[in-house]
């Protein structure tokens, strides 16, 4: 007898009972939501059986109870990671997505550097933002795809290592994801904090720490709506025994100066050698030292308060350690190391460069940054599908930021693309992404809260 008919055999209530129930407006029951989420797993569940449940639930809402019971029955569709070999705390640090988002590739060799243990399981982009393994596969031969056993072995040798979610993690969430998309319903907090917390908790982690981003290139635009996403986020964390904090980041404009798979990998190298250019690329490492400090803060591994561990976390930035645990981490998941003395060989030297200038004189006001992140994915920087293939050579360089004054003519970014008809294609869509106006618009800050 096979899985599935097994569990036709014990199922309490069938499908449409459920997709029902949530239709009308109520509240599903812990064994309810288990049944469903057993039933995608296994496959009992038909796709628009599933979609229609996921709409219904968005429509309708779903309370904490529901929230929580959904988070575990995900969990527990698959298999969790036993750390407990490594004696070491584990921390780990979550973003929720973006435009030049690439904090990840300093946070886990700052915070290995430290002393804690950082087992990061990371996604692919999709629409408009990035993703963590998509940037590490323009290392050339940097293999994001361990097996337990190697994952557990990197951390064990380096201190951290990252890699993609297995198909024994959280099994139920890869389907449900993949439906929430094509369905329109991932900008909903319980579903949103279910996928997050089901793949994190599986770590079997110390700490963790989220970025929660708000801004015209974030999936919560409003800042009211990050807030809520990161107090759910967080409630979740701690109440699995997991230290959680939040850090509600400004996504207003790209993240730093580079986008693009290889050119967002430049950066963070540059920035790890201690070769930061100018003020814009210095954002990537103040956000990078924030998350890192929380997380190290929160493991508990040293004294003090976070200051302490801001202070701790620079000093590993600046005297080359973290450098040095990223290079052992490349060469340890089987990529090219020698990236991190000469990380220019990350840049493709036949790429085409096309100035993106402004048009008229004035103050950049507002950038949407969305539009940005679509434009290179347009032209194979990130994925419009999740079958799309990534070009790791084009992408975007930001010269201009908020509040900043230009003339006719001045430089908005630079596009790296493949041709003159892709720089074509994308240019105006890229100059269209800023607003000029007659009045300075003053910077925000890019940490606007701390939710505990």
């Amino acid at each position: 007898m096979s899985e599935t008919q097994k569990f036709v055999k014990v199922i309490a209530m069938i499908p449409q009972d459920l997709i029902g129930k949530k239709r009308d407006g109520e509240k599903l029951s812990t064994q309810e939501i288990n049944e469903f989420i057993e039933g995608v797993r296994t496959g009992v569940w038909a796709d628009y059986q599933t979609s229609a449940l996921l709409m219904a639930c968005y429509i309708n809402g779903m309370n904490s109870e529901e929230q929580n019971a959904l988070t575990e029955a995900m969990l527990r569709s698959g298999e969790t990671l036993d750390f407990s070999a490594i004696e070491k705390p584990k921390a780990d640090k979550h973003s929720t997505g973006g435009v030049g988002d690439k904090t990840s590739l300093i946070i886990a060799p700052l915070v290995a550097a430290c002393g804690a243990a950082v087992p990061m399981i990371s996604g692919r982009g999709l629409g408009h933002t990035g993703g963590t393994l998509d940037k590490l596969e323009s290392i050339e031969g940097y293999n994001v795809n361990l097996s337990t056993a190697e994952f557990k072995n990197v951390i064990k040798q380096c201190g951290f290592a990252m890699t993609g979610q297995t198909a024994e993690i959280a099994p139920a969430d890869k389907k449900i994801y993949a439906l929430r998309d094509a369905t329109a319903t991932v900008p909903f907090i319980p579903f949103i904090v279910a996928s997050i917390m089901s793949k994190k908790l599986a770590e079997n982690l110390d700490v963790l720490v989220l970025d929660v981003k708000t801004g015209s290139g974030a999936f919560m635009k409003k800042r009211e709506d990050a807030v809520r996403l990161a107090e759910a986020l967080v409630k979740t964390g701690n109440s699995f025994g997991v230290k959680t904090e939040a850090v509600i980041s400004d996504m207003n404009q790209p993240l730093g100066r580079y986008v693009g798979n290889a050119l967002e990998v430049y950066e963070c190298i540059k920035i790890l050698r201690g070769e930061i250019d100018n003020a814009i690329e210095a954002e990537t490492a103040e956000l990078s030292i924030e998350l890192a400090a929380r997380m190290l803060y929160l493991t508990g591994i040293i004294g003090g308060d976070i200051d302490t561990a801001r202070k701790l976390v620079s000093e590993k930035l600046s005297d080359g350690s973290a450098l040095e645990k990223f290079h052992q981490n490349i060469e340890l998941q089987g990529g090219d190391a020698r990236v991190c003395d000469y990380p220019e060989a990350l840049l493709e030297a036949n790429i085409c460069k096309s100035e993106i200038k402004v048009a008229a004189a004035g103050y950049v006001s507002e950038i949407d940054t969305g539009a940005i992140g679509e434009a290179i994915g347009i032209i194979g920087g990130g994925r419009i599908k999740a079958e799309d293939a990534i070009d790791p050579a084009v992408g975007y360089v930001c010269e201009a930021k908020i509040g900043d004054k230009l003339v006719a003519g001045e430089t908005l970014g630079v596009l790296y693309s493949r041709n003159e008809t892709q720089a074509r294609l994308i240019g105006e869509k890229l100059r269209n992404a800023y607003k000029i106006g007659e009045e300075k618009t003053p910077r925000t800050k890019l940490v606007k809260e701390i939710i505990k």
